[in-house]
């Protein structure tokens, strides 16, 4: 039996059917080291590739955040092939009762948006939904670590995007593309995806992790992953409203556990065995 709800304005919504819940695709990533965060190489390359932005943030202090590049020894783990999806966290809505994202109509998603990065999540509703996903499928998902995020964006040579060293718009969603909105997950797959297989690492949406947003190098088991609720935790990607200067995958932000924003989304993922 279908049971009706109130949404915000007390109108009565007779709710669809909830999905059967469906763990996501899950990429393996094999232990070992990878270089993290820019080099100045890096830099100039930006400089003669990309000349005007890249001199005003190195003038401005704007590489700081992910300096100096650095070698990192990772444990093996697993990361979703997609961000979460619209239809994915309208299921777990419908089962736990979790309040909606704000842009959302009523109890759902927008018409046609079902396959899209669910946006407007803080870090605390990612991890209801993790909480709820683990618990219904006996399962032991959470959000990356940065050096995780990082290492399934760029694989082990320090690869500026995904993909290499050159910007290209056809492969993810950025201001440049004109999409002005998220876009469906692996649209611009596979030439946008990462060696690994992940889509949608730069463009489209932020991504929370798990780190709190520290000074380089990044050490492993540093009380990196803690929790502080006055703590700021990164986010990373960029999304489909800023340039190419943010689509990179050495490229951190800080962010309150609480922010709720129409460009950060989060994929999941796994402790390897």
């Amino acid at each position: 039996m279908t049971t009706s709800r109130l949404n915000a304005e007390g109108w009565e919504i007779t709710p669809k059917p909830p999905q059967k819940i469906k763990s996501p695709a899950m990429l393996p990533i094999p232990a070992g080291k990878f270089l993290m965060g820019t080099s100045l190489e890096n830099i100039r390359h930006l400089q003669i590739k990309e000349a005007e932005w890249a001199y005003d943030w190195t003038d401005s202090d704007l590489f700081a955040a992910e300096l100096p590049q650095h070698t990192v020894d990772l444990p093996a783990f697993e990361i979703a092939q997609f961000p979460v999806t619209n239809l994915e966290y309208y299921t777990f809505i419908w089962d736990s009762g979790y309040r909606i994202p704000r842009a959302w109509v009523g109890y759902t998603y927008p018409d046609g948006m079902e396959h899209h990065p669910v946006v407007g999540i803080s870090k605390l509703d990612a991890e209801a939904y993790i909480h709820w996903i683990n618990r219904k499928n006996e399962d032991s998902f959470r959000l990356p670590t940065e050096a995780e995020w990082e290492r399934a964006a760029r694989g082990e040579d320090g690869r500026i995007y995904p993909w290499g060293d050159t910007f290209d718009p056809w492969r993810c969603n950025t201001a440049e593309s004109a999409k002005k909105s998220t876009t469906p997950v692996g649209e611009y797959s596979p030439s946008g995806d990462s060696l690994c297989g992940a889509a949608d690492m730069v463009g489209n949406v932020w991504e929370w992790t798990q780190s709190l947003f520290m000074p380089y190098p990044y050490i492993p088991n540093a009380n990196r992953e803690e929790v502080k609720p006055s703590g700021r935790y990164v986010v990373r990607g960029g999304s489909w409203y800023y340039t190419r200067k943010l689509a990179r995958c050495a490229v951190r932000e800080g962010v309150l556990p609480e922010h709720l924003s129409p460009l950060i989304g989060f994929r999941l993922a796994r402790s390897g065995v």
